[in-house]
């Protein structure tokens, strides 16, 4: 599997784990907000050599050495269901001993259902963009709102342990917006809400257009999230 980079230990991408996180290029999505633009395009040299560069035979000797020390490994991008050969990278992470948490936009719901049937990711993650009519809105682009949701229905109907989460993004997504999220995934077992945080973003124009707009996170938690198995916000 193509991996461009690394982070070799963290305590928040994974709950209640010590993981490292390995990062995957390219995503069919074009959300202005997202925090590692680098892995969306090569729009420039560095960026470039970050789809060229494999990091993978690293990888694994790095982790070879973190048995014992390490609970799992997070897979994430870009979208890494763009990786033909994920699946045998996450059973080879799986024969180390190590858990596997898997972050995907849901785009691929064929790809979810494959690995599902393998049974080897421990812990699953789906960004739940914004609602069904203004997915477009957080994306960058027109999707098929219809593969997202066979992505949603399969984690809630198989996924061993799994999270939704919104990155919330004043100007893009509105207080009323949530009530719309909540019929959508209602009785999920975890939700998150993400505070949106400026720097190194896709389209840095999202940063002027969320100046002087907010949205009252703790009042949307309060309203909704009795919906849910678990609700916090991440700030």
């Amino acid at each position: 599997m193509h991996i461009s980079g690394f982070e070799k230990f963290t305590l928040l991408d994974y709950p209640g784990k010590m993981v490292a996180v390995v990062f995957t290029p390219g995503c069919v999505f074009r959300c202005p907000f997202c925090h590692n633009p680098e892995l969306i395009e090569p729009r420039d040299e560095a960026s470039k050599k970050l789809f060229l560069e494999n990091k993978e035979k690293e990888f694994f000797e790095f982790l070879e050495k973190r048995k014992g020390k390490l609970d799992g490994v997070c897979i994430t991008g870009g979208e890494p269901t763009l990786q033909k050969d994920v699946l045998l990278f996450i059973r080879k992470v799986k024969k180390m001993g190590f858990l596997v948490k898997l972050d995907t936009n849901g785009l691929f719901p064929e790809i979810v259902e494959k690995i599902m049937d393998a049974d080897v990711v421990d812990y699953w993650a789906i960004d739940i963009k914004h609602t069904k009519e203004k997915y477009h809105l957080a994306t960058g682009k027109k999707i098929s709102i219809g593969k997202i949701e066979q992505s949603v229905e399969l984690l809630m109907k198989r996924a061993k342990d799994y999270e939704f989460r919104t990155t919330v993004v004043p100007g893009i997504h509105k207080e009323k917006d949530f009530d719309a999220i909540a019929d959508w995934i209602d009785g999920a077992k975890a939700y998150y809400l993400q505070e949106f945080r400026g720097g190194k973003v896709l389209d840095p124009s999202v940063e002027k257009n969320a100046q002087g707009k907010t949205v009252d996170l703790d009042g949307v938690l309060n309203r909704i999230g009795n919906r849910f198995g678990k609700m916090e916000i991440r700030r």
